[in-house]
């Protein structure tokens, strides 16, 4: 099917029409590409996983199987070997095994949702982290014991770093109401901050140096699994096999996505609009993004570089609406956006048919993909578009209150800006990729706007607005959140991000709450969304590290992209 019934009628960009001239435009001084042309030399063929490196993978996964289900070890310590398998970003070989093993594990130590017959801190706060990890609504009261008489934790657990450590990780996925693990996450991070670990445990070291610059559940999950395998080694009862295979599955990924950014390189280098000045060249970084916050397996290759392309993609529209489209030229865009027309094209600036072309051609490819995968599944083509109407509407009075001047309360602020964060779009972008379980009821979930959605939705605007406000604010730009609340109730900026964080903290809970079983939809869906809100954490904790991409963002990208691991 066609998206639109006359878009082989786009106009051709006309080289003669300067996208630079006349009218009040801004600039915003972004820093050109970090990566040029870097990855186009992982375009050949001949670059991929050999066959006896897939050899060694499947071997040594059946090995892994095997000590999983093995009724010969300790019930217990096969949560360590679960706890190893996922951070070393194993666990989707073995989805499976660990839904079982997690199943017994939750039977025979579980009464009551309460964890029984743990004594040591490490242990209880391990299973207690995995099973509240896949959606078990196990209490947090079980921690108790480790309280004194005055009801504060005792001072002795600090001789247990490890424990320290595992608890500091569950505290992280504590939701409303659950007081003890507030009280856990201030007394480990409190204690752990102080730690100076002798050089006798070089793992506990480089795991509580990791753990308090990034909580793992919180993190990216393919750059976790890359961090975990570089120290795993030195985990006093470390598996061989387990570290030999997540370097091998490791580097064999890298290989499949180095060519994928490659591809998506070569994409944007044909296109027209990446030559206009005022565009951030994020193409890369946009492909990380992608990644990140939709799946990394394989089988997922088409998703990813559908996804990344839309992140490209929004990004042009996200600086066209901030940084250089006059409101003529804005409200015209949105309104043929809102017919899905282009019957008035020929009204358009150049720069402006070229994205619009470009942008039509996008939606072809998805909607192609989804045609040729299953029948009966057409009206994911309607969600798909509806929302993005909605995401460009919401621009659009973005740019309308930066016309007119106008600051808005913090709470309508947020009512728009959390559509602009694109979360729900890109969601559904991602959903459209999971035909074996994407039902239509599960569109009509997201078009709900779920409180999972609304939560990570917040997380992405709040945390991006506290770190991008003082650089965006230095030219015309609309009021983020930071200036919204400052104006609204009176206060310094410093106390509007110490709010702003608070809320930032709340809102976790809600999300932590939103994955707890039983769940409105699937778990696949929640995490998708989950994981969007994890990106953020990671990448604007102190830095709009999108924007400047030349500081961690490109470090990030160099350990997933650049570097194999060494073997």
């Amino acid at each position: 099917m066609s998206i639109i019934a006359s878009s082989s009628l786009v106009p051709p960009s006309n080289p003669n029409i300067d996208a630079t001239a006349n009218l009040d435009r801004q600039s915003a001084d972004f820093h050109p590409s970090i990566w040029n042309d870097y990855f186009l030399q992982y375009a050949s063929d001949g670059l991929g996983v050999d066959d006896e490196m897939n050899k060694n993978i499947e071997t040594l996964k059946e090995e892994v199987r095997k000590k999983l289900v093995s009724t010969v070890e300790k019930q217990l310590n096969k949560a360590e070997v679960i706890d190893s398998i996922q951070c070393l970003g194993l666990s989707y070989h073995f989805e499976p095994e660990i839904d079982q093993m997690l199943k017994l594990l939750h039977n025979d130590y579980v009464e009551n949702n309460e964890i029984t017959y743990i004594e040591d801190l490490h242990s209880l706060a391990l299973l207690f982290k995995l099973l509240r990890q896949h959606g078990y609504a196990v209490s947090p009261d079980v921690f108790n014991k480790f309280k004194d008489e005055k009801g504060n934790f005792s001072e002795s657990l600090t001789t247990d770093v490890g424990g320290m450590i595992t608890l500091y990780e569950a505290s992280h996925l504590s939701i409303h109401g659950e007081d003890i693990l507030d009280e856990a996450l201030a007394f480990t991070s409190h204690h752990l901050q102080s730690f100076t670990i002798e050089s006798s445990n070089p793992f506990l070291a480089a795991k509580l140096n990791h753990v308090l610059k990034q909580c793992p559940c919180r993190g990216i999950a393919r750059l976790e699994a890359r961090k975990y395998i570089s120290i795993y080694h030195l985990h006093p009862s470390y598996h061989e096999v387990l570290l030999t295979l997540a370097k091998l599955d490791f580097n064999a990924l890298q290989k499949l996505h180095q060519k994928e950014i490659a591809n998506i390189c070569k994409w944007w280098n044909s296109l027209d609009v990446q030559n206009l000045s005022y565009v951030r060249n994020k193409v890369v970084e946009n492909y990380f993004w992608a990644l990140a916050t939709s799946y990394f397996e394989p089988q997922h290759s088409k998703c990813r570089s559908i996804i990344a392309k839309e992140f490209c993609f929004l990004t042009i529209i996200d600086d066209k609406f901030d940084v250089y489209g006059t409101i003529d030229e804005l409200e015209l865009f949105t309104d043929t956006i809102e017919r899905w027309d282009i019957s008035c094209l020929d009204d358009f600036p150049g720069y402006m048919k070229l994205i619009y072309q470009e942008l039509l051609n996008i939606f072809e490819e998805l909607i192609d993909g989804e045609d040729k995968g299953k029948e009966g599944r057409s009206y994911t083509v309607d969600y798909i578009i509806k929302d993005f109407k909605r995401v460009v509407q919401a621009y659009m009075t973005e740019a309308r209150w930066l016309y007119r001047n106008y600051t808005p309360t913090t709470e309508e602020y947020l009512n728009v800006s959390t559509i602009t964060s694109c979360f729900t779009f890109l969601s559904i972008s991602a959903f459209i990729y999971m035909r074996d379980i994407a039902s239509e009821d599960i569109f009509k979930w997201i078009q709900t706007q779920p409180k999972i959605i609304e939560a990570a939705s917040v997380i992405g605007r709040l945390m991006d607005d506290i770190v991008s406000n003082e650089f965006e604010q230095k030219r015309r730009h609309i009021a983020s959140s930071v200036e919204c609340y400052m104006k609204e109730h009176g206060v310094s900026r410093q106390e509007t991000i110490e709010e702003l964080r608070k809320m930032i903290k709340s809102t976790w809970k809600d999300i932590n709450e939103q994955c707890l079983r039983p769940t409105q939809v699937p778990m696949p869906f929640l995490m998708i969304v989950l994981s969007h809100a994890c990106f953020i954490e990671t990448m604007d904790k102190d830095a709009d590290n999108y924007t400047h991409s030349g500081g961690i963002m490109k470090d990030y990208i160099t350990l997933l992209f650049v570097d194999p691991v060494p073997i």
